[in-house]
């Protein structure tokens, strides 16, 4: 999870700022379907397995910054913000 949350983070820092929370929906969506998919067909989807890393991979990705660069850190909590807020919207 730790990979997943630093290729994630890393995609929403190619992007500009105000265009990180859309990107981080996408993200979690695209993974939500993707493993949907994989687990009712048993097969990949073209977005990948299911997980964060697989859809952040199929995006441009800034360099690894320090973990406590500001920008990086921004960046995660637009992540874990967009994460809480699926799993608040799906009841759990």
């Amino acid at each position: 999870m730790p990979g997943d949350l630093d290729l994630a983070t890393r995609a929403l820092l190619a992007v500009p700022p105000p265009e990180r929370a859309p990107l981080a929906e996408t993200l979690l969506a695209e993974a939500a379907l993707a493993d949907r998919y994989s687990k009712r067909l048993g097969r990949r989807h073209t977005f990948g397995a299911g997980t964060l890393a697989d859809a952040a991979l199929r995006r441009p990705r800034a360099p690894g910054p320090a973990l406590d660069a500001g920008p990086y850190l921004a960046a995660l909590q637009t992540l874990l913000t967009a994460i809480a807020a699926r799993r608040t919207h799906r009841g759990g």
